[in-house]
């Protein structure tokens, strides 16, 4: 935290806190303060040192370049009108993740966006005062679709930085008509979502704007809804009837409305006798209207009272964000602006403001900011008078407030808080009581806030909560495993549609994922618990005895899902005559690939132990890379057809085509994808071996089976379809086995181990065991080779007691010690029996 608190030369430690509860928590944040507390600056320091993967958005879009974001309209793709909080609604199913908006309409987002938001930690949202409730629920249900998590904001840590003192949210009677029903208010902390959170309230103390300890008490009653008539009557000693200053003192008026503020900059203008000089602003790129951050055309006189509207980026800074000046001349493009108190005049050039977009960086992986649009103008503006409203985040030493309009809740606190000094504020008017009344609804949040401000130990109980929840979530494989059951009952569901191999596949996976990743996960996180509730040191990052179990359990879970899940999964194409199978299929299989190497790169993070950071940063890495990942397999996919003949395949699914066409049927009406393969695999040379083919069918064998032979004919190698030529023995009953079935059982037969074979033919050890226990069940190869009888006995006492008996069940009853292998070779040995 050093680094950050370098960046500030008042040490403050609700500053120190919120950055704590930032960096090393994933709690909700409310940053709030009286103006001049140090808000915006905070927000800037963080953008330089973020520990997390961030990005920052705003209501409006001067709000978004003063803030260097973005707006939550565009970067969320949500719409201006009414929210419907649609996720609360009773009976409302689970939705996709397509981009269907709260309101039914749907929303393409870029690729480049939806790995912005898998991938991202904490969501900054500046001048959180003007966002609605509805809004920061479209947000929420925004992150939950895309980042497939049901935690609000779909787990991503929320950080809402403004002043509820200020200008509230907008609701026309019309559109609270519309929301009434669903929120408490219209301010941000009804949102449904941010209620179910567990959010932290900070509140800057330290006014850095005024010095005037006087001035100050005043204010804090104004804001917190205690102006008594003691406190009226202290503010209006400042009414000066008539109060027409000089140019040269530095005044400025606030006002309620644009018009006035535009009317009297225009009259003092036309005032002053020199001639008028015009700057246009230059702008490249994008960089909408409703983005300027000041007139796009520049008209100003020698004499004119002017505005800084940007800070000086250069060293020594000459200027500030509101500083107010005398325009004293102009030479080789410079306008010279007199201030007072200053020795001579600032010298002032055009300055750039940056339209940004977040992007992904190709190399880092890291969330970056690309600039899409440049706004370049003198910082400057004709500043006689501004709106209170765009007076919020100015300071000025000199002002005088127009208090005669009846305000808005919060703008004579705004108005009066731009104001260093009490002596530097001038009332035009005095303040009525009705204007300086204040929402109840926001006092009453003001006041929990005050009454419930977090303290260190808060903070280091968050701390520690959070790693423990991290630890658990990186260990938790409930969540692939149901995916991966899942897509295990969709297979079986349309086993007709799929090939063999892929739903035996498929339920080998789902298996694996159970029985040996899922339940060690379990105790493992069992383990910890018990381990973080015993221990005198909870932070886990600093507990060796933890550190070295979490290494230990990081090997074990890499290694088993490098080998088990993600290596098979990736080895997975999904193959069938149905589209919508194969696409319900293939999106299962590729959404639980996702699942397995997040989790991977999460725990191999710590295979040197837990750091926070260092987790966080490989998640985000493994979020971005798989949405990279998705994209390369979706454009270079191959299709995987097994062992079947490539050549084979083209020619039968060419004739299908024709057929089907000649016909008027569906393809898998003339030939199933799933017998085409098979052909394609075993080749039968006669029309006899043909009607072997399961479901190729006696009346497919009368219509086509001559044609298809004599197309097989012109592939087929006679040796490829028999066993070894020393092998004595064949499959029973004339079964057909595929060549890559044969040369494995082949390969056992002729003494090679099941090692041996994995190496000479580099398949998984899996599939060898998955050929071996075919050659079982066609009466190749003898049980008693492959498991010992005393195992074999075992088997068969179970096996008599539970038929139907899944391999996760029959393991977990016989023992450890048996592997599925042993389990396949002995179903098949029964199934051989039985037939």
């Amino acid at each position: 935290m050093i680094e950050f608190i370098m960046n500030r030369q008042v040490e403050n430690a609700q500053l120190d806190l919120a950055f704590g509860f930032v960096q090393y928590t994933n709690r909700n944040i409310f940053l709030t303060g009286k103006a001049g507390t140090g808000k915006t600056t905070f927000l800037k320091d963080l953008r330089a040192v973020s520990p997390k993967r961030m990005i920052v958005v705003a209501p409006t879009g001067v709000a978004a370049i003063n803030a260097g974001g973005v707006t939550i309209h565009s970067f969320f793709q949500i719409g201006f009108g009414p929210q419907i909080p649609v996720r609360y609604l009773p009976a409302v199913q689970e939705r996709s993740t397509t981009g269907q908006g709260s309101n039914g309409e749907v929303k393409r987002f870029s690729r480049d966006k939806i790995s912005i938001m898998r991938s991202l930690d904490l969501l900054v949202i500046d001048e959180i005062s003007m966002v609605r409730a509805d809004l920061l629920d479209a947000i929420d249900d925004v992150l939950r679709r895309f980042r497939r998590n049901s935690k609000p904001f779909g787990g991503v840590q929320l950080l809402m930085i403004g002043d509820m003192q200020q200008l509230a949210p907008v609701a026309k009677d019309d559109e609270w008509e519309i929301l009434s029903p669903y929120y408490k208010s219209v301010y941000f902390f009804s949102s449904l979502a941010l209620q179910s959170t567990d959010f932290v309230s900070i509140e800057l103390k330290h006014i850095y704007r005024q010095r005037d300890e006087q001035f100050i008490s005043l204010l804090n009653r104004v804001r917190e809804n205690k102006a008594d008539l003691e406190t009226l009557n202290e503010l209006n000693k400042r009414y000066v009837p008539d109060f027409n200053p000089d140019n040269s003192e530095g005044y400025i008026i606030l006002t309620t409305h644009n018009n006035q503020a535009h009317e009297l900059n225009r009259a003092k203008l036309g005032e002053l006798k020199s001639a008028p000089m015009s700057f246009d602003a230059e702008i490249e790129g994008d960089f909408p209207q409703y983005n300027y951050p000041t007139e796009p055309q520049l008209v100003i006189k020698i004499g004119a009272q002017v505005m800084f509207v940007k800070n000086d980026p250069g060293i020594p800074r000459l200027f500030f964000n509101g500083k107010i000046g005398i325009v004293s001349g102009l030479v080789d493009g410079k306008i010279y602006v007199k201030c007072a108190g200053d020795d001579k005049p600032i010298a002032v050039e055009p300055l750039k403001w940056e339209n940004i977009k977040y992007t992904i960086d190709e190399t880092s992986r890291e969330i970056k900011e690309e600039v899409i649009g440049v706004f370049t103008q003198y910082p400057l503006k004709l500043a006689w008078a501004i709106t209170i409203h765009k007076s919020q985040g100015l300071t000025f030493d000199r002002a005088i407030i127009d208090a005669k309009s009846a305000f808005a809740f919060g703008q004579v606190y705004v108005a009066l808080s731009r104001c260093r000094t009490l002596e530097g504020l001038v009332l035009s008017a005095p303040i009525p009581p009705r204007a300086i009344r204040s929402d109840v609804i926001i006092s009453g949040f003001s006041h929990d806030i005050s009454e419930n401000q977090p303290d260190e130990a808060t903070l280091d109980i968050s701390r520690n909560r959070y790693q423990q929840q991290l630890l658990n979530e990186l260990f938790d494989f409930k969540e692939l495993s149901r995916r991966l059951s899942s897509g295990r009952r969709l297979a079986v569901e349309h086993a007709g549609s799929l090939t063999d191999d892929l739903v035996a596949h498929i339920r080998r996976l789902a298996e694996v994922s159970g029985s040996q990743i899922e339940s060690v996960g379990d105790k493992f996180r069992a383990q910890l618990q018990r381990m973080v509730a015993e221990t005198s040191d909870p932070d886990i990052e600093k507990n060796p005895l933890l550190q070295e179990r979490i290494r230990k359990a990081a090997g074990y879970f890499t290694d088993i899902l490098r080998k088990e899940l993600i290596a098979p999964l990736k080895s997975i194409e999904v193959e069938s005559d149905n589209k919508q199978v194969k696409k319900t299929v293939r999106e299962s299989m590729e959404i639980a690939l996702t699942d397995a190497e997040l989790m991977f790169a999460g725990i191999n993070a710590c295979k040197e132990g837990f750091i926070l950071k260092q987790v966080l940063d490989a998640r985000g890495k493994a979020m971005v890379d798989a949405s990279v990942s998705q994209k390369i397999r979706a454009k270079d996919k191959t299709e995987h057809i097994g062992n079947a003949d490539p050549m084979l395949v083209k020619a039968l699914r060419q004739w299908r085509s024709e057929m089907a066409a000649e016909m008027e049927a569906d393809l898998a009406a003339i030939l199933p994808q799933k017998v085409l393969l098979r052909i394609a695999e075993v080749k039968p040379a006669t029309l006899r071996a043909l009607r072997q083919i399961n479901g190729f069918g006696a009346q497919r064998a009368k219509k086509y089976g001559k044609i298809l032979v004599e197309l097989i004919d012109n592939f087929v190698d006679d040796s490829l379809r028999k066993p070894h030529e020393d092998s004595e023995m064949e499959p029973e009953n004339g079964a057909l086995l595929s060549l890559t079935q044969l040369t494995s059982i082949n390969l056992f037969l002729e003494g090679k181990s099941i090692d041996e074979i994995t190496a000479i033919r580099s398949l998984a050890r899996t599939t060898i065991c998955d050929h071996l226990a075919v050659g079982v069940g066609v009466g190749m190869i003898d049980i008693h080779k492959l498991v010992d009888d005393a195992l074999i006995d075992r088997m068969a006492v179970y096996f008599e007691k539970h038929p139907e008996s899944t391999l996760t069940d029959a393991r977990a009853s016989i023992g450890q010690d048996v592997d599925y292998s042993d389990l396949r070779y002995y179903q098949s040995y029964l199934r051989r029996r039985q037939l």
